[in-house]
């Protein structure tokens, strides 16, 4: 018998690999994805910072009349209803009226979104007031040249367009994004994940979204491509106004505030300054925007040269952004002695130096007063007190009671305040702006941008600066008001806050 030929197919495809193989390649894989992640995350950790970042302007010879604090305070009378009064915006408003060369903003917040608390009012339309006096004046004076500088918040990360920056932009001035992706990553962790995997799949933010908008409780929606990029919680932090005066001179206002509806309640603090120790902040600020893809070819004329005035009517001024900040404020805190005084007035404090340098301080027989936000309000969100409240308790522990702590009594909205004062026998030393004392705004992270200034004992913004300061710590003042409350009010001592405040703190997965 004739055996048939075998007429099966040999299949051609290799044969599956064995378990093991598949193992190894899969581990090979994830080798491969966290040595890029590593990489990545490095090389944004401590990439080359952009121009226009981390600047230390010289000290200026300036008259002590064109150096001028302004404040924002909300307390309470003595039925516990809030008391607004203001200074910050309305002078603002009056240095864009006086303008006729030039005007360079870069704001944080600029919007009228109000977090979780749409059904409360805002005491102010700051985000409209501030629009419309810039339309105005622009149209007053057509050839005045405008540039606002602003951060992807405000439209949401590209998800909803602002319709302030379109009216802005229809009225031919110039409105500019800035680049964070440019900026060094405070929060490596997660930034160097959505780098490598996020931000190409998932886009810039626009387009029509379907997730809540973690900055307004209303019924527009965002993408995830707005949430992936807001996770990495950097921003152009700096509030900053700077003109010419009308009379061939430069002024400009270095704030906290923000022209933000649910931020028109917040106490601020600002310095007003005129003379040449603005120019870097200028120069440092046509320099981001240049580095966002502004293509504006103009440059601010230079200020008229005046005469420096003599030492007793001198303010010695410099202008800090980013890194500058703790270094400068540092060395300030570290050359105090004995019978000296620290007043802080701040919306976060935790940055490690500095809290080494207030302890230090405390041991040589330095006066040290602090003045903190209980972190418990957030645009009609409950925050849970990290970190001054963990940071707080560890000054007052730590210093055996010497440094001082009081809360400053909110009423839903922030003492946004971010104010550092040194007394000595010789001097009066204040830095204020936008820099928080923590390591995301000290560490060349986010943008920030303040003032220094060195001035007389007897100057009259020592004066004002210190009566202030002191009007808040011991609730007095015209008329009679409740600002703030004893340590005891919101001390936390607990042992698990302060190791997750550190763990914040250290690796960047927090807003602070």
């Amino acid at each position: 018998m004739v055996e048939e030929p075998d007429e099966t197919i040999p299949d051609p495809s290799p044969p599956p690999p064995e378990p093991r193989r598949q193992w190894r390649l899969g581990r090979s894989l994830f080798h491969a994805f966290l040595v890029s992640w590593l990489v990545v995350a490095l090389w944004n950790l401590y990439k080359p910072l952009p121009d226009g970042t981390s600047v230390r302007g010289e000290l200026v010879e300036t008259p002590l009349a064109d150096v001028r604090f302004l404040s924002d305070v909300t307390g309470a009378d003595a039925f516990g209803a809030p008391v607004v009064r203001q200074q910050i915006f309305d002078s603002v408003f009056r240095l864009i009226g006086e303008s006729r060369e030039y005007l360079v903003l870069d704001l944080f917040l600029f919007n009228n979104q109000r977090g979780a608390a749409l059904d409360t009012a805002p005491y102010r339309e700051l985000s409209r007031e501030l629009r419309d006096a810039l339309i105005a004046r622009k149209r007053a004076v057509p050839g005045l040249r405008i540039l606002v500088l602003t951060d992807p918040i405000n439209d949401v990360y590209g998800a909803l367009p602002s319709r302030l920056f379109v009216d802005l932009r229809g009225a031919g001035i110039d409105v500019v994004t800035c680049d964070l992706d440019s900026l060094r990553d405070s929060n490596p962790i997660y930034s160097a994940f959505w780098r490598i995997t996020m931000k190409w799949w998932a886009g810039d933010g626009a387009g029509e979204g379907s997730l809540p908008n973690p900055l307004d409780a209303g019924p527009d929606q965002v993408t995830f491509g707005a949430w992936a990029r807001l996770l990495n919680f950097k921003a152009d932090h700096r509030k900053v106004i700077i003109g010419d005066d009308g009379r061939g001179g430069i002024t400009g206002i270095v704030t906290s505030a923000n022209p933000h509806d649910a931020s028109s309640a917040h106490s601020n603090v600002a310095v007003q300054i005129g003379g040449a120790a603005l120019l870097p902040l200028l120069e440092s600020e046509l320099a981001l925007a240049r580095d966002a893809g502004w293509t504006g070819s103009w440059r601010p004329p230079a200020p008229a040269a005046v005469s420096a005035p003599p030492p007793e009517r001198a303010a010695r001024v410099q202008v800090l952004t980013e890194g500058q900040i703790r270094s400068v404020l540092v060395r300030n805190l570290g050359s105090t002695r004995a019978g000296d005084q620290i007043d802080i007035a701040m919306f976060y404090l935790s940055e490690r130096s500095v809290i080494r340098e207030l302890l230090a301080a405390a041991k040589r027989g330095v006066i040290v007063r602090v003045i903190l936000d209980p972190n418990k309000d957030a645009f009609g969100r409950e925050k849970n007190g990290i970190p001054n409240r963990s940071v707080a308790s560890e000054l007052v522990a730590a210093s055996d009671g010497a440094i001082k702590v009081r809360w400053f009594r909110t009423h839903g909205e922030q003492f946004h305040v971010k104010l550092v004062a040194v007394r000595t026998d010789k001097e009066f030393w204040f830095t204020l702006g936008s820099g928080n004392l923590t390591r995301r705004n000290l560490s060349d992270y986010n943008l920030e941008a303040n003032v220094a200034a060195s001035v007389p004992l007897n100057a009259e913004i020592a004066t004002t600066i210190s009566a202030w300061f002191e009007a808040l710590w011991s609730n007095r003042g015209p008329p009679e008001l409740e600002y703030t409350a004893e340590f005891g009010a919101y001390a936390d001592p607990s042992q698990g806050t302060y190791w997750l405040y550190r763990l914040m703190e250290t690796s960047g997965l927090s807003t602070f």
